[in-house]
């Protein structure tokens, strides 16, 4: 099939939508309904009534006053996404986008999974609205996530493993994109991060920036200022993304994207195309998707988000690697100082903000982006921590 480069939905040099034809036509119609409406009063009212009444927003903005005084330095807040129905971020785009697909007509909805977190989030969502729910999955993201796999299975999902290639992420991209090439006349692709060709990255941070429209907010109630900086752990880049999109036009607010050091995309990658569009990527010697790895499933995607690509490579934002033995250790430190137990990818942000807090003055304020709850991890975490 011919290849379409669409010129819309770049950040910079990245975005865009390199798909077949046929697919293309599928994306211009969701581009269409999604700007018909996003802004429509009577779409807003009804994600605004499922934000509150379901997923539980507004989320508070809390002080990690513990973890705070032991370091001496700036305050840390902790965004609360943890506190959402399903445990985390990903509920707030998957209520928004089942609510697009209820207007479109769609009966069935498809999505992939890393953390498992997205599926949940998704077969949560097709609970609720009626629809058959498809789920793919990397074999080994379902051995490492069998409690979020049953979970999935509990909400009437299928969950589908993806044995091709390392069986993770990047792997449950490619099937679910074939499935959308396969069967995009009755199907919605719930697609849960950043990533994508266009209009899949713009839906999500429109539904996700409801993150840092609230953590403005509340900052600048609680501190009567906007914190020095917003972290935020990146994998493809959605919950991120979120907590970035406010404060991207305030120059005074550093952004920090923290990645595992075993999977440094926006450190080390290079542009690229992948699952459909140009970000920075992580390539091996013959220039395909290099094998990623990380303790947090969420986090091991060679790619990104590509307005996460522009932040990094205008200056924007700042990325940083911390490595899983790092990320184990304020795991550990967050549950037992402050009685929270956060996600591994969540996990990867505290322990930067955490030695960024160090460097910075007491009357500065840090706002961490706490992504997810630990649930999903707690039997990895106690493997890890007993096997040594």
């Amino acid at each position: 099939m011919s290849k379409s480069i669409v010129e819309k939905g770049f950040y910079g040099e990245f975005g865009g939508s390199y798909v077949p034809e046929d697919l293309q036509e599928v994306l211009d119609t969701l581009e269409e309904q999604f700007n018909r409406y996003k802004d429509d009063p009577e779409f807003v009212e009804e994600f605004q009534f499922y934000l509150k009444e379901y997923i539980g927003r507004e989320n508070p903005l809390t002080l990690a006053k513990n973890v705070s005084e032991k370091i001496g330095g700036a305050k840390i807040y902790l965004k609360r996404e943890d506190l959402n129905h399903t445990g985390a971020h990903k509920i707030n785009n998957a209520i928004g986008q089942i609510l697009l697909a209820k207007r479109m007509g769609a009966k069935r909805v498809i999505a992939e999974t890393g953390a498992g977190q997205h599926g949940v989030a998704t077969a949560t969502a097709c609970a609720m609205f009626g629809m058959e729910c498809i789920i793919y999955m990397g074999k080994l993201d379902t051995e490492r996530q069998a409690l979020n796999v049953f979970r999935m299975e509990l909400l009437g999902a299928k969950v589908i493993p993806v044995e091709k290639g390392q069986g993770r992420l990047k792997e449950a991209v490619d099937e679910a994109l074939n499935d959308l090439v396969r069967n995009y006349k009755d199907t919605f692709y719930l697609l849960g991060s950043a990533v994508g060709p266009h209009p899949f990255p713009t839906i999500v941070k429109h539904f996700q920036s409801v993150i840092s429209e609230e953590s403005k907010r509340q900052i600048l109630h609680k501190e009567g200022k906007l914190p020095a900086a917003v972290v935020a752990c990146v994998g493809g880049g959605s919950n991120a993304i979120g907590a970035f999109a406010h404060y991207i036009d305030d120059p005074s607010v550093r952004l920090v994207g923290v990645e595992p050091t075993e999977a440094p995309t926006l450190t080390e990658g290079i542009p690229a195309v992948i699952h459909g569009f140009k970000c920075l990527t992580l390539l091996d010697e013959e220039g395909n998707p290099k094998p990623t790895y990380s303790i947090a499933a969420g986090l091991d995607y060679p790619g990104v988000g590509p307005e996460h690509s522009l932040l990094k490579t205008s200056g924007r934002a700042e990325y940083v690697t911390v490595s899983g033995k790092e990320a184990l250790e304020a795991f550990q430190t967050l549950s037992k100082l402050e009685g929270i137990i956060p996600a591994l990818e969540s996990s990867h942000a505290i322990a930067h903000a955490m030695k960024l807090a160090a460097e910075l003055e007491k009357d500065d304020v840090i706002i961490v982006n706490l992504s997810g709850r630990g649930d999903k991890d707690v039997e990895q975490v106690f493997k890890m921590l007993t096997s040594n």
